[in-house]
């Protein structure tokens, strides 16, 4: 295995924890130089990977939370560019996999993008609204850059169309924990073990699980019902939107969920 998908594998292999921990940081939010900073907080803090968000005008799965960071971080100004280039310096630590949406990407086009990507050392690309049916343009443009197009599986996709998106799998699957949008949850979904299987049986890369994991201890119920990634996005981008001090206020928390995975 090479290439992003190489790097992304050496992640998830080399985290020495029961399950890679990958948060998510709004590029741009609350502006790029800041974002870059709570970046760095990230890894410095136990982070294996980074969910990079490049904002868009309509983000269809993220819940308010991650909606107001990627609005205001537009209002500032926020470009494509920018936010890649945030990303190009933390990919010098760990890998980063940009998540953004089909319009941006079309907008662009698929082969720009994916070279965009690889130009500035980035491993993949996450895109929740494009279907697995229309992905395989993109997807093969992501190949042929070197970079990996992550797809995401729910508990509601059917068995057949899981056992596809598990074929074309690269990087790691995104495996959604409940459904709905991205935010904070008191309680997580019941069945995640059998969820978290039925990914696993159709694929050969990591399975990670987002959608609402809140803290520590959801955070180890993951990894305990199989994940080999924890994504947690809804909590840091509040806590970075609440603090006098965002580069401070994201480290504590990072540090708890990477202890409770070790």
């Amino acid at each position: 295995m090479t290439g992003a998908n190489g790097l992304i594998a050496a992640a998830f292999r080399g985290s020495g924890t029961r399950a890679a921990l990958q948060p998510y940081l709004m590029g741009g939010f609350p502006d790029l130089e800041v974002s870059r900073r709570i970046g760095e907080a990230y890894i410095d803090a136990g982070a294996h990977m980074i969910e990079l968000g490049v904002p868009v005008s309509d983000p269809l799965a993220d819940g308010p939370v991650v909606q107001a960071a990627g609005n205001a971080a537009l209002k500032a100004g926020t470009t494509t560019p920018g936010v890649l280039e945030v990303g190009r310096g933390l990919a010098e630590r760990v890998p980063v996999i940009v998540m953004t949406y089909a319009n941006l990407v079309l907008a662009r086009g698929a082969e720009r993008f994916a070279d965009d990507l690889a130009a500035n050392g980035l491993a993949g690309l996450i895109v929740p609204d494009l279907p697995l049916e229309e992905s395989e343009h993109l997807r093969a443009a992501c190949d042929a850059a070197g970079g990996a197009l992550v797809p995401l599986g729910a508990p509601t996709t059917p068995p057949e169309r899981l056992a596809r998106i598990g074929a074309a799998a690269r990087g790691f699957v995104y495996t959604v924990s409940v459904t709905g949008t991205t935010g904070e949850r008191a309680a997580m979904a019941d069945d995640l073990a059998g969820t978290l299987a039925a990914v696993k049986a159709t694929t050969e890369v990591p399975v990670a699980l987002g959608f609402g994991i809140t803290n520590g201890e959801q955070a180890a119920r993951a990894a305990e019902a199989g994940a080999e990634g924890v994504i947690v996005g809804s909590r840091l981008v509040r806590a970075a939107a609440e603090a006098d001090d965002p580069v401070a206020a994201v480290g504590p928390i990072v540090e708890e969920l990477a202890a409770a995975l070790r």
